[in-house]
């Protein structure tokens, strides 16, 4: 049985193939890298690297001879090429090459998702559905690590500053992700069509609350609104274009789309989430 991890160099596809090395023989993994000097790292620990470009459909076609199953970790958009084209480059080779199973890191809800966020993930659902390949799509929530700034910003006794208003988000550590859908690549548990692995959906009042708690920190929690909050993000260096894409996230947020009740990441993973208030002694550990 061979297994491809997609993402292989970034830090959730670290996190994968730190589990599945768990899991499989060493001689059982295959990681895509877009790049030798990205595929250097990986061969240093004696797992087999294969050059492939989502946006590169023969590189694809190369890289996934002989895989049985694969892990596919979605890019990121804004890319060169599309995300969408990407993602149908890789769908497309693992039907040519005879993959038996793909897991998709999703997005939460799937089609009844209204977010922009979405529509690329609810697209490539439907492609892999149509493909008559066997998959599992993990509707991944939110990854902890995505408050970086925010978190560091009020660690350090800055503001704990936000927009999205009562809007709850199923935070967990991305650690905890990879180890999920490696636990379904390798069938050590179920794989039906579609996980939705959340944490436990909370405001990010709730969020700042448990950081003073984790840090030991005192800061000021301030909602803004959005027109405050993209003053305040302009005003510490951000770009124009990423506060773009926060504010659209907020508003997700505010929207109810990342508000996903589950008990799938528990099932999935075999034991309890790790709870937030320590997750997050961990973060700040990192």
């Amino acid at each position: 049985m061979k297994y491809l991890l997609t993402g292989a160099t970034g830090e959730l596809g670290t996190y994968a193939l730190y589990y599945l090395k768990e899991q499989v023989a060493l001689t059982d993994i295959v990681a895509l890298a877009r790049t030798e000097a990205k595929a250097a790292k990986l061969r240093e620990q004696g797992v087999e690297v294969r050059i492939g470009d989502f946006g590169d459909y023969p590189s694809l076609l190369e890289a996934f001879k002989g895989i049985d199953r694969l892990l596919f970790i979605s890019s990121q958009p804004g890319a060169t090429v599309s995300r969408v084209e990407q993602h149908t480059n890789v769908v497309q080779a693992a039907k040519e090459t005879g993959i038996s199973f793909v897991a998709y890191t999703s997005f939460p809800k799937g089609p009844q998702s209204q977010s922009p966020l979405a529509q690329d993930h609810i697209l490539t659902e439907r492609l892999i559905s149509e493909a008559n390949i066997p998959h599992t799509f993990l509707r991944n929530n939110w990854y902890l690590e995505n408050e970086n700034d925010t978190l560091n910003a009020a660690a350090a006794g800055h503001p704990f500053t936000y927009s999205a208003g009562d809007g709850k988000i199923g935070w967990a550590l991305k650690r905890e992700y990879a180890e999920a859908a490696i636990n379904v690549l390798t069938e050590k548990v179920a794989t039906p069509e579609v996980l939705e692995l959340t944490g436990k959906p909370i405001t990010y009042a709730a969020l700042a609350d448990a950081l003073k708690i984790a840090s030991g920190k005192a800061f000021e929690v301030i909602e803004m609104t959005d027109t405050d909050y993209q003053t305040a993000l302009i005003s510490t260096g951000v770009p124009e274009a990423v506060v773009g894409f926060i504010l659209m996230i907020q508003n997700d947020i505010r929207n109810g789309e990342l508000d996903v009740s589950s008990n799938d990441f528990e099932k999935t993973l075999g034991k309890p989430l790790t709870p937030l208030v320590t997750a997050l002694r961990e973060w700040l550990q990192k």
